[in-house]
């Protein structure tokens, strides 16, 4: 699913965002903000498209993993909590991957909970990490129960005021880039399901271990 205008205005009357995003009118994304589509390699992989990456690791590292995630995908908040931070103490950490974490909203709620994220971090990577984890930790409570007052709280337990959560889950420039990204990786990367991730630009599907991904890092560590 491709976040739209349509989409997105029709889902906040639902979710109960509406009093948060409903001003100004929403458009629709600017296809200028959606490159051509080029063939799907290692390259197309590792280009920003709209958004700056939120990464962790050595930009010259000799293995990139890209996921692609919705942060109201149980799955993606499965591997968050349990794969995750045995690949960022054994790789990420010790400087020997770069991590890049994409947005890939499934539904508005995701898409405003990555909105959250990245008004929240304003371009730390770090913090956009620790608020991304936060928010799988809790997806119960958010997704769930009442989606505004629990991305509120969540904002102001990071240092943002009513009015800037407020501002930020109405930013339709930032709903614009998510959502061009999120339609470059479907149409470019065929991302289709999350969560997906690349390594150095081969795809793998869905919610691997641990063990699977060392059986990918480890040679090419080693080459």
């Amino acid at each position: 699913m491709i976040i739209t205008r349509r989409a997105f205005t029709t889902m906040l009357s639902l979710t109960g965002l509406a009093a948060l995003a409903g001003l100004p009118p929403l458009r629709f994304i600017s296809e200028a903000l959606i490159p051509e589509a080029m063939a799907q390699d290692a390259a197309a992989v590792a280009k920003p498209v709209s958004l700056p990456d939120m990464a962790l690791g050595p930009k010259d590292a000799a293995v990139t993993i890209t996921e692609f995630a919705s942060m109201t995908c149980p799955h993606c908040a499965a591997f968050n909590e349990q794969v995750f931070p045995k690949i960022k103490s054994e790789y990420i950490d010790t400087g020997k991957i770069r991590y890049v974490f994409r947005e890939f909203p499934l539904d508005i709620k995701a898409a405003a909970g990555s909105m959250l994220s990245r008004c929240i971090a304003n371009g730390d990577a770090a913090k956009y990490f620790a608020v991304t984890d936060m928010l799988f930790r809790q997806q119960n409570d958010w997704v769930a129960k009442n989606t505004t007052e629990t991305l509120t709280r969540i904002g102001k337990q990071a240092g943002l005021t009513q009015q800037q959560v407020e501002a930020c889950l109405k930013d339709q420039a930032l709903l614009d880039k998510i959502a061009a990204d999120q339609k470059y990786a479907s149409d470019v990367l065929k991302v289709d399901s999350t969560p997906t991730f690349f390594i150095n630009g081969e795809k793998i599907k869905g919610e691997a271990s641990f063990e699977e991904f060392a059986k990918k890092i480890n040679p090419l560590l080693k080459s």
